[in-house]
C-alpha cells in the first residue's frame, strides 16, 4: 500500500503501492463529487461561512469500535483471485470497473489525438502524439497555452476523460473530454464538460484548479486501495493505489488472509475464509408473488445492515470521505458522510435532478424495492455490473409480466415500441454533457406532483409537448383519483422550501413515520425549521445512522447547555461519522462544562473530527472546517491559521474570508477583517456572500454609504437569498429610505413569500411610513403563517380601527 511510499524520495510521482505490504488503515477526510458544480461551490461556501462550523459534507474517524482491518491483511490484486475465480474474472474483465482509470496507451485511449483540435472560451486546444506519448496543447495554470502529457485515461463510456500530472503530485482531470458513443449517436468528438459556460484558467472550474483535482476528488472510486498522501507542509501529494482500476479487493477488501486460506488443505481448512465480509444477503432467498396481488414478497425479511448496498454505496453515492480506513460491509457513515436530500441536488419529491450528481445510493435508498429487501446484484451482476438479463427481462425476474406487460397497466397499445418499465419508473437525467442514467428511486410517475411541488415526472419527459395537468389527467383516467407509491414525502420538503406556513408539521410528520426510508426521515429532521426536542430525541436512537445524523445537524445552534444532553450520548456512538458530527457540535461546550464521565469521550471523538480533517488539509473546506471548530474551543490563533492556509490553497474560498474577517470582528480588528474581504473580492467579485460579509464590516467600520453598496451588491447578485434583502432593507431603511427599504422587502417577497422575518420588517417599515393600509396587509399574511399569535391578532384590530 502507499504508506511505504513515504520512505522514498518525494518527486511527486505518483506510484503503484508495492505488493502485499501490511496495511495500516488511516483515517482520511472529506470529498466532495468529482463533477463539483460552480452552484454546489457557492452554496457551500455561503452555508459555511453563514453558521460558522464548517462543511457538514466532510468529517473524520475515532476508535472505541474497531474498525481497521487486521495488521497481517494486505491486498494482493485481482489477478491473485483469477486463478480460482476464473468466472468472475472474466466478467471483471469487460466491466466499466476494470477501465476506471487506465495508463494512456494505444490500447487505453479512445480519443483521436491525430492532430485534432477542439476550441473553446478563446482558446484552441490540440490533440497530438509524439513518439509513444499522448500529448495535449492547451490553456495551463496560467491561461497560456503549454503542452502536456497524458498519463491516464478515466472511464470508458459514453465518455472518457485525460489525466494529467503535475511535479507536486497533483493529477488533474482534463474539462475537454471524448464522446465514447458511435457517431450515429452523437459520439466521437471531443467536448467540453461545461459547454454553457466559459471556462478560463482565473475560474475554480478549470481542469488545473482544485475542484479537478484527481488525488482527492476521484481516485478514491477508480482505483483500488488509494491512499492520498497529501503532504501539507509541502503542499504536494504522494498518492498510491495498489491496482490502477477497480479490482477485486475494491469490493471485497485486501485479500491476503484469504489467499492464504486458500492455499490450505481443504480438510485442515477453518470456518473463516478470511474475507472481510460475506455478502451473502440472497443467499437462500426467493421471491414470490402474494395471493391476488401479484406483489413479489421475499422469504425473509431483509436484514438490518444491507453489506451490499452500503459497500456499493461508498463510490454510488454523493458523499464526503471521513476516512481511508474502510472495511467493506460495514455502514456507509462509518467512512463517508451522505449527502441528505437537499434542495441543490434532490427535487421535492427525492429524484435526482439533472445537473447534480447524486448517484444511485440516495435514490435507491428511497425506493419500495430498497424496503423490500432487493439488493443491487438481484439486478446487476456484480462483476459485470451489466443487468441479469436484457430490457425488461431484468424486472420479470420479480414482477409478473402477465400484469405488468399488459395493455391495461401500461396504457400506450398503440405506441411502437412499448415503453418499457424504465421508461416509466426509473427515468433518466443526464450528467456530463451526454451521461445518461436512471434514477434508482422506481417510483410511479406523477405529474400530480409536477403541479404541487415543481417536481418532473416521467409522462412530460417523453410528451414534452403537453402540460403536467394533461399528464395527471390522464393517470387519474387510468387508475383513479388516489394516487399510490411509496414517496410520500413531496409535500413536506416543497412546504419547507417554499417555506410555507405547515412546514414544520408537515417536516415533523415525515420524520416520525417508520414507513418512510431513512434517507428520507434524516433529511426531514435536518430541513426542521425549529428542532422539536422529543423528535431529535427520537432520531437520535434510530438504528439508522443517518437518521442519528440528521437529527444532529438539525441540532446546529442549539445554546450549548441544551446541546450537551442531546448530543452526547452519541460520543461513543459505533458508527464512526456520527461520533464526529458531535464531536463538532459538542465542541461549543467550555471544557469546564462537559460532565466528567464524557471528557474521555468527546476528547476522543474530537480527535478523530481534526484527524480526519488534517489528512484533508488540500482542502480549503477542510481547514476552514478545522478553523471553526478551534474557534469554537476558544482557540483563536489555530483557527486563524487555518483559515489563512485555507486561504492560501484558493484565495477565493468565501467561506475561509469571512470567517477569518468575523474572527478579527470578535478580536476588535475590523480593519484586517475588511481586507481580507477585499483579497477575495479581487479573486471573486461576484461572490454575493463576500459582498454582504464587507457590507457588514463596513458597517461597524461607521462607512455607511459604502456600507449600503456592499449590501445591495449582495442582494443584487444573489435575490435568492433572503438573508440579503432583509439586512441591505434594514440598512436602507435605518439611512431613512423607507420607499427604498419597502421596495427591496416586496422583491423578495415575490421569491420568499412566507417568509416572517421579511414579513415582519415590511409590516414595521410601512408602520414607521405611516401606511397603515400596508401595514394591514402585511399583518393579516402574517396571521396567516401564525394564526395563535395573540399580538398580531391584536395589531390587526389596532390597524383596523
Amino acid at each position: 500500500m502507499a504508506r511505504g511510499s513515504r520512505n522514498k524520495r518525494n518527486d511527486g510521482k505518483l506510484r503503484k503501492a508495492p505488493s502485499p505490504k501490511p496495511v495500516q488503515s488511516v483515517p482520511h477526510p472529506p470529498r466532495v463529487s468529482h463533477r463539483a458544480t460552480r452552484r454546489w461551490i457557492a452554496g457551500a461556501s455561503a452555508v459555511v461561512a453563514a453558521i460558522a462550523v464548517g462543511l457538514l459534507w466532510f468529517e473524520p474517524s475515532k476508535a472505541p469500535v474497531q474498525t481497521s482491518a487486521p495488521a497481517e491483511l494486505a491486498f494482493v490484486g485481482s489477478e491473485s483471485c483469477a486463478g480460482c475465480h476464473e468466472t468472475e474474472a472474466r466478467l471483471w474483465r469487460t466491466s466499466q470497473h476494470r477501465r476506471a482509470m487506465d495508463h494512456a496507451t494505444a490500447q487505453s485511449v479512445r480519443a483521436d489525438f491525430n492532430d485534432a483540435t477542439f476550441d473553446y472560451a478563446g482558446t484552441r486546444s490540440r490533440f497530438f502524439r509524439k513518439d509513444d506519448k499522448f500529448l495535449v496543447e492547451t490553456d495551463g495554470p496560467d491561461g497560456r497555452l503549454a503542452t502536456f502529457e497524458v498519463k491516464y485515461t478515466f472511464g470508458i463510456e459514453p465518455l472518457q476523460q485525460y489525466l494529467i500530472q503535475f511535479p507536486d503530485g497533483r493529477i488533474q482531470a482534463l474539462s475537454i473530454a471524448w464522446d465514447t458513443r458511435p457517431k450515429q449517436q452523437g459520439g466521437q468528438r471531443w467536448f467540453h464538460l461545461y459547454p454553457d459556460s466559459a471556462i478560463t484558467s482565473s475560474d475554480s472550474l478549470h481542469w488545473t484548479k482544485l475542484n479537478q483535482n484527481w488525488n482527492f476528488m476521484c481516485a478514491e472510486c477508480h482505483s483500488t486501495n488509494v491512499h492520498k498522501g497529501y503532504e501539507a507542509e509541502q503542499d504536494r501529494f504522494a498518492t498510491t493505489f495498489s491496482e490502477i482500476s477497480v479490482g477485486c479487493e475494491a469490493c471485497h477488501g485486501a485479500g491476503s488472509r484469504h489467499v492464504t486460506w486458500a492455499g490450505i488443505n481443504p480438510a485442515a481448512r477453518g470456518d473463516d475464509n478470511g474475507l472481510l465480509v460475506r455478502f451473502d444477503e440472497r443467499t437462500g432467498i426467493t421471491w414470490s408473488a402474494s395471493a391476488g396481488t401479484l406483489t413479489p414478497v421475499r422469504s425473509a425479511p431483509p436484514p438490518g445492515l444491507r453489506k451490499e448496498v452500503e459497500t456499493c454505496g461508498r463510490c454510488h453515492a454523493r458523499r464526503g470521505q471521513l476516512s481511508e480506513d474502510w472495511i467493506p460491509g460495514r455502514p456507509l457513515s462509518d467512512t463517508h458522510r451522505v449527502s441528505l436530500l437537499h434542495r441543490e441536488r434532490f427535487h421535492a419529491d427525492g429524484q435526482m435532478r439533472d445537473d447534480e450528481e447524486t448517484y444511485n445510493y440516495a435514490p435507491f435508498r428511497q425506493s419500495r424495492m430498497f424496503a423490500k429487501g432487493v439488493t443491487c446484484s438481484d439486478c446487476h451482476d456484480p462483476h459485470s455490473a451489466a443487468l441479469k438479463a436484457p430490457g425488461d427481462g431484468v424486472c420479470s425476474q420479480c414482477h409478473a409480466p402477465a400484469k405488468y406487460e399488459s395493455v391495461a397497466h401500461r396504457h400506450h397499445a398503440d405506441v411502437s415500441p412499448q415503453p418499457g418499465c424504465a421508461s416509466c419508473h426509473m427515468p433518466e437525467r443526464r450528467y456530463m454533457v451526454v451521461d445518461r442514467r436512471h434514477d434508482h428511486g422506481f417510483r410511479v410517475p406523477r405529474p400530480d406532483l409536477s403541479l404541487q411541488a415543481g417536481a418532473p415526472n416521467a409522462c412530460n419527459d417523453c410528451h414534452r409537448d403537453k402540460s403536467a395537468a394533461w399528464a395527471a389527467y390522464q393517470i387519474d383516467g387510468w387508475f383513479g383519483p388516489e394516487r399510490r407509491g411509496h414517496q410520500t414525502y413531496a409535500r413536506a420538503f416543497h412546504a419547507a422550501w417554499s417555506e410555507a406556513a405547515d412546514a414544520q408539521a408537515q417536516l415533523a410528520a415525515i420524520a416520525a413515520s417508520a414507513d418512510v426510508p431513512g434517507i428520507v426521515r434524516a433529511s426531514a429532521l435536518a430541513e426542521l425549521p425549529a428542532p422539536i426536542p422529543d423528535l431529535i430525541r427520537h432520531g437520535l436512537s434510530d438504528s439508522d445512522p443517518l437518521v442519528r445524523l440528521g437529527a444532529l445537524d438539525r441540532l446546529e445552534g442549539a445554546p450549548a447547555d441544551q446541546l450537551w444532553p442531546l448530543a452526547s450520548p452519541q460520543l461513543d456512538d459505533p458508527v464512526r461519522g456520527v461520533r464526529i458530527r458531535a464531536a463538532e457540535l459538542l465542541a461549543a461546550v467550555p471544557s469546564a462544562r462537559q460532565p466528567a464521565a464524557d471528557r474521555d469521550k468527546f476528547t476522543r471523538a474530537a480527535a478523530e473530527f481534526v484527524a480526519a480533517h488534517k489528512l484533508n488539509a488540500d482542502r480549503p473546506d477542510s481547514r476552514t472546517a478545522l478553523g471553526n471548530f478551534f474557534l469554537r474551543q476558544v482557540n483563536p490563533g489555530a483557527a486563524e491559521a487555518e483559515y489563512r492556509a485555507a486561504l492560501r490553497l484558493d484565495p477565493s474560498f468565501a467561506a475561509a474570508a469571512i470567517n477569518l474577517s468575523d474572527l478579527y470582528r470578535q478580536l476588535g480588528r475590523d480593519s484586517d477583517g475588511e481586507r481580507v474581504l477585499r483579497e477575495a473580492l479581487s479573486a471573486s467579485a461576484q461572490d454575493a456572500s463576500l459582498h454582504h460579509a464587507l457590507g457588514l464590516t463596513l458597517v461597524r467600520l461607521k462607512r455607511s454609504e459604502e456600507a449600503l453598496d456592499e449590501l445591495r451588491r449582495a442582494a443584487s447578485l444573489d435575490p435568492g437569498q433572503m438573508r440579503y434583502a432583509y439586512v441591505y432593507a434594514v440598512g436602507l431603511n435605518g439611512m431613512g429610505r423607507r420607499d427604498d427599504a419597502l421596495s427591496a422587502l416586496n422583491q423578495s417577497l415575490r421569491e420568499h413569500p412566507n417568509n416572517l422575518e421579511l414579513l415582519s420588517a415590511a409590516l414595521n417599515v410601512s408602520r414607521e411610513k405611516g401606511d397603515m393600509a400596508a401595514a394591514l396587509g402585511y399583518a393579516e399574511r402574517l396571521a396567516l403563517l401564525r394564526p395563535d399569535d395573540p399580538r398580531l391578532a391584536n395589531l390587526i384590530r389596532e390597524l383596523k380601527r
